[in-house]
């Protein structure tokens, strides 16, 4: 059996009296990909910041590779972390190899001189993502997908263990994604990293993820993205479904989400057999989709 590089037990989390999380359960076996979806204010990013020690857990615990996450995230050598919306100034008058560097800080500090394995590292890194020919390129002049593809390098360029991504794929088009899939795939095989993917794209989690678990206050599902009951989808994104145009002919059930006011109805009469647009992408198939260059 795969020892779990990521253990979290009976973990629960209230902010000013408010529960987020409540008693989560959850291992990661080393090597895998798990997709973390639900609804808005499930507790999805609250469970990120957890794990990487921003947040603080109100009860239970949680150990990467056997170390708290403060322990875990100081050593500069275990977690790396692409947030959803991060920090970065496109004026920089930096290269694409300056800004992956910049992710080997917490390993070296921000004032010593970097390694020459780590440089051969971050040189290796630029190939692997496809950026190789852009390492001299500003990043103000790179694209998108150019540049979600730079920010994950650079937060690989420590060489962590485990890789939280938090909503990567948001504004990627359909071959962006296709790729981001492709990319993923082949860093696990040669890296092999751990990866949590949190993201709303019920397709892409299904392409990419051995294991998903559903995130609302608690854990409600964790197995393989095929097997997920679709009252379960039903119950969780009852929200996102009536942007759809279900009306009272088309009952829908309760929703999940702690910020819904509970408006919404019973359970659907007949459900589907199957969940339309969870099926997967696969990383070869083509799109009439603008590419992201």
């Amino acid at each position: 059996m795969v020892e779990p590089i990521l253990d979290i037990h009976d973990l629960s989390f209230a902010r000013r009296g408010r529960s987020i999380l409540n008693a989560v359960q959850l291992r990661v076996p080393a090597g895998s990909v798990l997709g973390i979806i639900g609804p808005n204010g499930g507790g999805k990013t609250t469970l990120l910041k957890l794990i990487l020690g921003i947040e603080h857990p109100t009860q239970g615990q949680i150990r990467i590779a056997g170390l708290n996450p403060r322990r875990a995230v100081l050593s500069g050598r275990l977690v790396g972390y692409l947030p959803q919306s991060p920090q970065l100034s496109l004026n920089l008058p930096i290269t694409t190899r300056d800004l992956v560097m910049t992710g080997l800080a917490g390993r070296t500090g921000l004032l010593r001189s970097h390694d020459p394995d780590d440089v051969l590292h971050v040189q290796a890194l630029l190939g692997q993502v496809g950026l190789a020919e852009l390492a001299g390129t500003t990043v103000a002049d790179l694209s998108g997908g150019e540049l979600q593809r730079a920010l994950i390098a650079r937060a690989l360029a420590p060489r962590p263990q485990l890789l939280l991504l938090d909503e990567p794929i948001v504004g990627i088009d359909r071959r962006g994604q296709q790729d981001f899939i492709q990319l993923i795939q082949n860093l696990r095989a040669r890296l092999g990293l751990t990866v949590l993917l949190v993201s709303h794209d019920l397709r892409v989690v299904a392409s990419v993820c051995d294991r998903v678990a559903c995130v609302a206050r608690t854990i409600h599902y964790h197995d393989v993205p095929q097997h997920i009951p679709p009252e379960l989808m039903y119950r969780m994104f009852a929200c996102d479904v009536a942007a759809f145009g279900f009306n009272s002919n088309s009952p829908l059930p309760r929703c999940e989400d702690p910020a819904c006011d509970g408006h919404h109805l019973a359970a659907p009469a007949h459900l589907p057999t199957s969940i339309p647009g969870i099926e997967s992408v696969s990383p070869s198939e083509t799109s009439d989709d603008k590419e992201t260059r």
